[in-house]
């Protein structure tokens, strides 16, 4: 039965599941609801880079996302039929103890969105299929949302997570600027093919008149991703017999090698941003705020992170009585990175950049937001805005502490903390190797908002914020 609730999140992919998953935890009502009569079945954001490894250690879904995922292969270069080399997508970075997740982790869409899917039920959430949205009205007290089929619902918030294609967008009148990344179209398809094996990423390089073909296995399936490229102002084939003949041209297979075909779809890849990213008492997130090529897995791991930021704050305004004002800064945080990394994923795409250290995320942050404040005169790392690493202190690992919808206060070294009350647990202990001594008041979504040599200031940062 659909029901009024404070926050409608419009979509059921990755980012409005992750969303309804922070506002379950923090006791806020929401309902998600998809026009699809089922989740998205298809592999297309299969990446998840190190950064939203650790966002999912918070929400809970870690270990499962583990399990149903693998590394990515390494890369295998063919020619004429016969193994002509490998190609390394990555740079190699090992784990350390302030970042311990150190290469982007392969599990197919369909598989992340499961996962998370049963997590919010886990936490008393639901998901409404076959609920299209079409229209859309808000005034100051909150949001209406009209639906093809079955009743309205109202909200005191709303959430469009509904893709780039963002029906709510287009009926808030959202502009969303952009370029063409690259002109070709691309097909991406999930498959079952018999001879190649599963140990690499096999790339096919371009003929003549034909553009490349990539067939990825996909971690913890019996599938393969295919991804072809096609001249300008092709329309691909995106069925089984089309399939088949794209793969017989560009490599050594037979036909008959692709067995089964279980998702298709195209796209010309592009990068776009939204004009802004909140409209009154609707706030835009994941691609119906951002589109990105898919080089370099940015675009999932973005829209995850989109939801990690605006979830703690509508529980501040909802649950913890914190001014509403603090929702303008989910644009003044998000916006900057999402245009950073749309232009990180572009150059990636174009071949100016290799998957690096940027391509983990783990040095985005909010340096420069309203929500930061550093307090020292000569800071050492962290400084107030950045991600906070893990470590341990006194025994204690820091992302075990910090995991949980609340605040974390890190007393390092000599510094004194003060009594913030029994919902603000302190760590305190010799500073690990990734901190300097000091104070680090650590946000619900694992950043340093405030960081001081003294406890100056600090409670009155806190009241910002309602009852922490």
């Amino acid at each position: 039965m659909i029901r009024d609730t404070d926050v409608l999140v419009v979509g059921a992919g990755p980012t409005g599941l992750a969303l309804g998953i922070d506002l379950a935890r923090r006791g806020v009502p929401a309902l998600v609801v998809e026009r699809a009569q089922e989740l998205f079945p298809g592999s297309r954001g299969k990446g998840i880079q190190p950064r939203t490894m650790e966002v999912f250690d918070d929400l809970g879904v870690l270990d499962a996302i583990r399990a149903a995922g693998g590394t990515y292969p390494v890369g295998m270069i063919w020619q004429d039929g016969r193994r002509a080399g490998e190609h390394r997508m990555f740079d190699a970075v090992e784990p350390s103890e302030d970042a311990p997740y150190n290469e982007p982790w392969m599990v197919p869409q369909w598989r992340t969105q499961q996962i998370l899917r049963a997590r919010l039920e886990e936490l008393g959430g639901e998901v409404a299929f076959g609920r299209e949205v079409v229209g859309l009205t808000q005034d100051e007290g909150g949001v209406r949302a009209e639906f093809a089929s079955g009743g309205a619902v109202t909200a005191r918030y709303a959430v469009a997570a509904d893709g780039g294609r963002s029906t709510v967008r287009g009926l808030l009148g959202t502009g969303m600027a952009g370029e063409t990344v690259d002109p070709h179209p691309t097909l991406v398809a999930d498959v079952r093919i018999s001879g190649l094996d599963r140990d690499n990423w096999h790339v096919f390089p371009p003929g003549e008149g034909d553009g490349f073909l990539a067939i990825c296995p996909l971690a913890g399936t019996e599938d393969f991703q295919l991804v072809a490229q096609f001249p300008e102002g092709t329309a691909p084939d995106l069925s089984l017999d089309g399939i088949r003949k794209v793969v017989a041209a560009r490599s050594h297979l037979a036909p008959e090698a692709v067995t089964e075909l279980r998702w298709a779809s195209d796209f010309r890849p592009r990068a776009a941003l939204a004009d802004r990213f909140r409209s009154g008492r609707v706030f835009l997130a994941g691609d119906a705020a951002h589109v990105h090529s898919p080089a370099g897995g940015q675009g999932l791991n973005t829209s995850i992170q989109d939801a990690y930021n605006l979830g703690w704050k509508l529980g501040a305004v909802l649950r913890d009585g914190a001014d509403a004002a603090l929702l303008d800064s989910y644009e003044e945080e998000r916006r900057p990175v999402a245009a950073e990394v749309l232009g990180l994923s572009t150059r990636v795409h174009r071949g100016e950049t290799r998957r690096g250290g940027a391509t983990r995320q783990l040095g985005l942050g909010y340096r420069e937001s309203p929500l930061t404040r550093e307090t020292r005169t000569d800071p050492v790392a962290p400084r107030a805005g950045d991600r906070a690493p893990d470590g341990t202190v006194a025994g204690v690992r820091l992302f075990d502490a910090f995991r949980g919808p609340h605040w974390t206060l890190l007393a390092l070294g000599d510094a004194q903390a003060p009594d913030l009350g029994a919902r603000i647990p302190v760590v305190r202990g010799p500073a690990p190797g990734a901190y300097g001594p000091g104070l680090y008041l650590v946000r619900p979504d694992g950043y340093v908002g405030w960081a001081g040599d003294t406890a100056a200031g600090l409670p009155e940062y806190l009241a910002r914020f309602g009852r922490c």
